[in-house]
């Protein structure tokens, strides 16, 4: 049996509640704000100039709203499966979604290139490096839109404001803020969770005179540089604050520290930093491994290493499956008899504290200050927080003129006119960078920007009231011709949200084009099915991404119970992998077992 060091579990966990107490808020998600109002011209698009365009009102049939993965894998799964007529309606002035707005310098994917980026082999793409940075991944979003004619027929720079049934026709009316009023006989909705930008609601956060802006619309006009690494040369003795340290801080701070005359990193929580140990992909290697078939066995072997389903070999072996490789490890050790629910569950947690633990010691090994190190400590288990891995972050509060402000949890306490006010102490600054991210855990209409109103005048929002209903993830009783492109209440893969994002898409291209092929007009989930399929989540404890003993953060919630709404926030009771094959049978079944094919109006 493997030799693991001992560990005191009870001081462990006592120590993550001590440290979630002090961050739990009642305000929850309201904690943030919505940039409305004076914090509009956050939202302003710094990339791309407005064209202008006559309004739309002709009829497609298929219309894809959002350009990012979610809408350019459905849309290229319509294409494959010979459905014409398919329109991208697209906020950003190109596709992309997230990966759009995202050039903040430093920013990759977290997640190895060969299962992140969709559609490689079909685009025949050879990702750089095992990790791409955010402008490889771009120009794979225009590769995709460009190899599937997704430009075509194209809406850029428009965002729906109203999505409506017309029963008399069986299409929906969808109106834009271009002044479009057109119509369509399906709607795919894949708008993403990560592109409605936050604020922290901090006091006195208008009156800053200094300039300020989010990671989202990084603003290269003051800092210099740009997203492909150039030295942000503007920022030569400049004071800058950077308020947040998750995921966005983790990849732009080791570019921002050695540019700077003074950088201050403002800390509530602290990002568990794994090793990235990112490097070139080597073209002989790719060549062997790009047979037919590729993408899909990687996908399938990395949900099944990281979610601990049984897999002979891990091929992508990062972060995201070491914690799995551990807790096989500790299972298989035990005799067969022993292998019960609870010692199962007992080796997850012996090897999230082990691992943590080797996360911390990094600090330790890299961080030179003790003071500063012992502040860049996580005190959680691995998934309470989007894990993080990178090879610069933790050396750059080893620079001289790179500042850890850590707030103990509380998070700054005010902005005035010339900076930054936390524990007692005022910091001033010429610039504030808000690497706040983007709402997450707030209502799907609510991000959406628009709402949704199927049969009898029924609205989403209503229908989810008291929580998501759909099946699969996918389908939502009342709403005819309406297909969600997201994780939850299917696969709810977190590590991988683009293998979820896949997966529906081809399902989608399926259903329409049994449609299409017999005949029918509409579309529609039966009320028994969806709620067979609620009752089917909820037997497997429901759940929300993270737990809430957690330290607060996106994945639980910002650590509030929700009750019902946060348990349906659940995936396939059996897991990923298992979602991944269930759906798969059940879309080549050819009977669509929960769904009405009707010949329409």
């Amino acid at each position: 049996m493997t030799d693991h060091p001992i560990i005191d579990k009870e001081a462990l966990r006592l120590k993550y509640r001590e440290e979630r107490d002090k961050r739990l808020r009642p305000d929850g998600n309201d904690q943030y704000l919505r940039l409305t109002g004076r914090f509009a011209h956050y939202l302003d698009d710094p990339y791309t100039p407005l064209t202008e365009r006559p309004p739309k009102s002709d009829h497609v049939t298929v219309a894809v709203i959002g350009g990012g993965f979610a809408g350019l894998v459905t849309g290229a799964r319509l294409k494959e499966a010979g459905v014409g007529n398919v329109r991208v309606v697209e906020k950003g002035g190109d596709f992309g979604g997230t990966w759009y707005w995202n050039r903040y310098p430093g920013a990759q994917c977290d997640t190895a290139s060969y299962v992140y980026m969709p559609l490689l082999e079909e685009t025949g793409h050879m990702p750089t490096e095992k990790y791409a940075h955010a402008p490889e991944i771009l120009d794979h979003c225009r590769r995709i839109g460009e190899h599937f004619g997704l430009y075509d027929n194209a809406l850029l720079h428009t965002e729906v404001t109203n999505l409506e049934w017309d029963e008399s026709r069986s299409r929906w009316r969808i109106s834009t803020n271009r002044g479009d009023h057109f119509t369509a006989q399906f709607v795919t909705m894949g708008i993403g969770p990560l592109h409605v930008p936050k604020l922290p609601g901090i006091p006195g956060i208008q009156t800053f005179r200094g300039h300020a802006f989010h990671t989202s619309r990084w603003d290269y006009a003051y800092t210099g540089g740009d997203p492909s690494g150039a030295p942000l040369d503007r920022l030569a003795g400049k004071r800058v604050a950077v308020i947040g340290t998750g995921a966005t801080a983790v990849q732009c701070v080791p570019h921002l520290a050695p540019a700077c005359k003074a950088l201050y990193v403002f800390q509530r929580t602290p990002s568990s930093v794994d090793v990235r140990d990112n490097r070139p992909t080597d073209p002989q290697w790719f060549a062997q491994v790009a047979t037919p078939g590729w993408q899909r066995r990687w996908l399938e072997n990395f949900t099944a290493n990281q979610t601990g389903a049984l897999a002979d070999e891990d091929l992508v072996m990062d972060g995201w499956t070491d914690l799995a490789r551990r807790v096989r490890s500790r299972i298989q050790a035990l005799p067969p008899e022993e292998r019960t629910t609870e010692n199962m569950l007992a080796a997850f947690e012996d090897s999230d504290f082990e691992k943590m633990e080797e996360i911390r010691a990094r600090v330790d090994a890299v961080v030179t200050d003790k003071e500063t190190a012992g502040k860049l400590k996580a005190w959680y288990r691995q998934l309470c927080k989007r894990p993080c891995f990178h090879d610069e972050y933790l050396q750059a509060f080893n620079l001289p003129g790179t500042h850890l402000v850590d707030t103990d949890g509380k998070g700054v306490e005010r902005i005035t006119e010339k900076g930054v006010v936390a524990a007692g102490r005022e910091y001033d600054v010429d610039c504030v960078i808000y690497a706040s991210g983007f709402e997450v855990g707030t209502d799907y209409t609510r991000r959406a920007g628009y709402e949704v109103t199927g049969r009898d005048g029924v609205r989403l929002s209503d229908h989810w009231a008291e929580g998501m209903r759909t099946l699969h993830g996918i389908h939502a009783h009342g709403f005819p011709n309406v297909f969600l492109v997201q994780p939850t209440q299917g696969a709810n893969l977190i590590s991988n949200i683009p293998h979820n994002l896949t997966e529906a898409g081809r399902t989608i291209a399926i259903i329409v084009r049994h449609a299409l092929d017999h005949g029918y007009g509409e579309i529609e989930v039966t009320k028994e099915a969806e709620d067979a399929w609620i009752e089917l989540l909820l037997s497997g404890g429901g759940g929300i991404l993270g737990s809430p003993d957690c330290t607060p953060g996106y994945y639980n919630n910002e650590g509030q119970d929700l009750g019902l709404r946060s348990w349906l926030n659940a995936g396939y009771p059996h897991g990923a992998t298992a979602y991944f094959g269930y759906i798969d049978r059940w879309r080549t079944s050819g009977t669509f077992e929960g769904l009405e094919f009707r010949n329409g109006a």
